[in-house]
């Protein structure tokens, strides 16, 4: 029966049109389809049992989504003066959404919580006052909200419960250069604190959850075996796969979307596993990927290219090439792509490598991703600063 319904559902949302699609026409047929999709994630969350290899049959929570054109709001600006004029931009252009950081990347939690476990486990830095508030104006401005959970990358778990993080032989937290910690995914301790957050997230209003930093440290293979963790015989990649798969089971009954970022040359090369992330794996158990396509981030000669930055037309048109051809295979588990593009300067990478980003360059890596049949976006400007007078169309 559950087959049954399973098909039925997935025939239903096949005929109210393409996913991230909403078929204002038809809102009697797409509320039997929301119907449908809510009876079989629900029975899905009962019976699917992990397995990084055997992804569930794949429904959308919420087949009525907009097509997300959005920019990337830290807490601070979300809670501060500077969301006037980021409100004045959703208005008086295309773009229609904001991912805004709930947990940022030092692991704080943004903004005030009473829930006992997150204020256990975690830390709140309430850059955001008065949530409810903000969901309202969000509400009146017609804005997608979308929350942004960094996962294991996590200085403040990992200093307050040293036993979920990497340990030196001393027994101290491990940090990398930078001085940030992460947390350990092989711990479901960790998965369901940022789950927890998430879950209220979505209480909140989010219509979906951005999962970023769903990885090991960067060069973790190095170190794999120096450090102190708690780990099973499940391979990184699966573990951080089952990770996701498990989120999405947990969340698709609340009604929101999961997504998560991933580096963007991950739709160009094999199975990352050092740090445990597979591009198809993940996307196979997501509504919604978003690789980070950054021009900025190719070196010489990425796709033909001497200076991937200064040509931000064939260098997003080659990611997204290179992103179908990866996830094609995939079939009904093929998610929405929705890739993270630039829109800033990478004066960093010394003169002669970069150019100054600004309309042409913004709209050129549209453009290249209109080519190629991508039309949702996310512009990342980690001052959040964006362009004027872009065409998002």
């Amino acid at each position: 029966m559950n087959m049954f319904l399973a098909l039925l559902a997935m025939a239903l949302g096949t005929f109210s049109g393409t996913p991230g699609t909403a078929d204002q026409g038809n809102q009697p047929f797409q509320s039997l389809t929301s119907s449908f999709n809510t009876a079989i994630i629900q029975s899905q969350k009962d019976q699917v049992v992990i397995d990084a290899d055997n992804p569930p049959a794949k429904i959308d929570p919420q087949p009525d989504a907009p097509v997300v054109k959005g920019i990337y709001v830290t807490a601070y600006s979300a809670g501060g003066s500077r969301m006037t004029s980021l409100l004045d931009l959703m208005d008086n252009t295309d773009l229609n959404s904001m991912v805004i950081d709930i947990k940022d990347d030092l692991g704080y939690i943004t903004y005030p919580t009473e829930n006992k476990t997150l204020q256990e486990m975690g830390k709140s830095q309430p850059f955001i006052r008065d949530m409810d508030a903000l969901m309202k104006r969000l509400q009146k401005h017609d804005v997608y909200p979308i929350a942004r959970v960094v996962v294991f990358k996590d200085t403040i778990l990992a200093k307050k419960n040293p036993e979920l993080s990497f340990r030196n032989k001393d027994g101290s937290v491990w940090a990398n250069g930078k001085g940030d910690s992460f947390v350990n995914p092989y711990s479901k301790e960790v998965w369901d604190y940022n789950i927890e957050i998430a879950k209220e997230a979505a209480k909140l209003g989010f219509k979906e959850i951005q999962f970023d930093y769903v990885r090991f440290p960067e060069g973790f293979e190095t170190r794999a075996d120096a450090l102190k963790y708690t780990k099973s015989d499940k391979s990184r990649v699966d573990i951080v796969a089952e990770f996701v798969q498990y989120a999405r089971k947990e969340l698709a009954p609340l009604g929101v979307r999961v997504s998560v970022d991933i580096f963007g040359y991950a739709a160009s090369v094999p199975a990352a596993e050092g740090i445990g992330q597979d591009f198809v794996k993940i996307s196979e158990n997501v509504d919604v990927i978003s690789p980070m396509v950054y021009p900025s981030h190719y070196s010489t000669g990425w796709y033909g290219v001497k200076d991937p930055d200064k040509d931000p037309y064939t260098t997003i048109k080659g990611s997204m090439k290179d992103t179908h051809k990866k996830l094609d295979p995939t079939k009904e588990l093929k998610p929405v792509i929705r890739p993270w593009i630039q829109d800033f300067t990478a004066s960093w990478l010394g003169s002669g490598h970069y150019i100054k980003y600004g309309k042409k360059q913004v709209e050129d890596q549209i453009r290249a991703m209109k080519d190629m049949d991508v039309n949702e976006y996310l512009l990342w400007n980690a001052s959040n600063r964006y362009t004027p007078d872009v065409n998002y169309k």
